[in-house]
């Protein structure tokens, strides 16, 4: 890509040529800092999260709660259901409507794998909008 100033006369030509070999090499760079920054952008660190402190929403008319216990069983509001009945459960809690907020309780000792895997059970079953619930926390005065 060079280009021939001198063609025996004063008067310089225009050079219509795009030198793109220094655009190349600062792209190169730039994706050499993100492949080294990416990795370091995911945090591999326990954390004990604390209890959250945002205002609470309004509580619906008949609430749905999906229950996990500390022995890993699952109750719907106060009836006890199996994993493999836990769609159909649902279905008759909520009359087939898919569309209601499922509000799920779990159990402090409760492994988080666990948790997801009943989230997973009720996104399989077609219950999409579901809400944890946990203890509010009172701020300090």
């Amino acid at each position: 890509m060079a280009a021939k100033l001198d063609d025996g006369g004063d008067d310089l030509g225009e050079t219509h040529d795009i030198n793109v070999t220094p655009f190349i090499d600062v792209v190169l760079v730039l994706l050499i800092i993100f492949m080294v920054a990416a990795p370091l952008a995911t945090a591999d660190i326990p954390v004990d999260l604390p209890p959250a402190n945002a205002k609470t929403s309004p509580r619906p008319q008949a609430p749905v709660f999906v229950s996990l216990q500390q022995d890993l069983s699952l109750a719907i509001d106060s009836q006890t259901v199996g994993r493999d009945r836990l769609g159909a459960g649902l279905d008759s809690a909520t009359g087939g409507d898919r569309e209601q907020r499922i509000f799920l309780r779990a159990d402090q000792g409760v492994p988080y794998g666990e948790v997801m895997a009943v989230m997973n059970l009720m996104r399989g079953a077609g219950y999409l909008k579901v809400g944890l619930v946990g203890l509010e926390a009172v701020p300090p005065s």
